[in-house]
């Protein structure tokens, strides 16, 4: 089965997948991560405004949508957001496949970075994010916390 990745257009209208999709990666964080993930509050009007304020990419095969993630220029980099692959489907490079997209789309805007942020208890996806080329940069709270609740992560495009 050969997977493709491209471009969420205007014409796309499955959001009730893809939001299930998002669901479904995001489900092991459930009382793993203070404060809940915001992918527990996407709604399919919520994520259909987020795929036309964003770039929004999905990987597929003839099965159906396998992964997403959603990309949002910044001054100095490209911010990765909800990357999200199907429980079944991980360890088949999906997610490898969209950071390389997102590379792609960064060089074409000229960013010379790409950025994401990963909570701090996922210990697993920082060391997969490491891997990939991104170093931590710095440790972030979210509102209302008094302690490090997610960590930034850089990849540097040369």
């Amino acid at each position: 089965m050969s997977v493709e990745i491209e471009q969420i257009g205007s014409g796309f209208d499955d959001f009730p997948s893809l939001l299930e999709l998002i669901r479904l990666s995001f489900a092991y964080m459930d009382g793993v991560v203070d404060p809940p993930s915001s992918a527990r509050s996407l709604t399919i009007d919520s994520l259909r405004a987020k795929t036309e304020g964003e770039i929004a990419l999905m990987a597929r095969d003839e099965t159906g949508i396998l992964g997403c993630a959603f990309l949002r220029p910044e001054a100095t980099s490209l911010y990765i957001g909800k990357l999200a692959i199907l429980p079944a489907a991980q360890g088949r490079g999906i997610g490898w496949g969209l950071l390389r997209e997102a590379e792609v789309v960064a060089r074409q805007l000229g960013l010379p970075a790409l950025r994401l942020e990963t909570r701090i208890e996922l210990t697993d996806n920082q060391q997969r994010f490491a891997r990939w080329g991104f170093v931590k940069t710095a440790e972030n709270r979210h509102a209302g916390f008094d302690r490090t609740t997610s960590i930034e992560m850089q990849k540097l495009l040369l």
